[in-house]
């Protein structure tokens, strides 16, 4: 529901509207409004949230890092340097190149396991006998 805000002069959005156009989930936006990555919206004298571009502006900068994979933690850092208007863009490359590494070594971790899995799997016959190497494996 698009709203037109008397007081402030500008069009405002529900929480439903504001999911809608951002792609980020009703409980999601609470949930990060609890956390503090969203500020509080001001509410309508029946006590609905009412969001302006500003916050759906927030909420797609942090939609879009999420699918990044960037932690709430980092995505916490990157909205204060970016709020706090005192970042330089070296800050900001050194925190995506930590975050690049991260990545690298989780890619790592996930050919390893693939790796064990595929050979657990190739001891496997898949038959009907009731022991299982595959759970041998897990339980050694």
């Amino acid at each position: 529901m698009k709203h037109r805000d008397k007081e402030m002069g500008r069009s405002t959005l529900g929480i439903g509207a504001l999911s809608e156009r951002s792609g980020v989930n009703i409980e999601t936006i609470r949930y990060y409004e609890r956390i503090g990555i969203m500020p509080e919206p001001p509410r309508t004298a029946g006590g609905q949230r009412v969001y302006d571009a500003g916050h759906l502006g927030r909420l797609v900068f942090i939609r879009r890092s999420r699918e990044l994979g960037f932690s709430l933690d980092e995505i916490r850092t990157l909205l204060h340097l970016a709020d706090g208007g005192d970042y330089s863009c070296g800050q900001v490359h050194e925190m995506t190149l930590a975050h690049i590494a991260d990545i690298r070594r989780k890619i790592a971790d996930l050919r390893r396991m693939e790796r064990v899995l595929r050979e657990m799997a190739a001891n496997c016959a898949g038959g009907e006998m009731p022991e299982c190497p595959i759970l041998e494996a897990l339980s050694a």
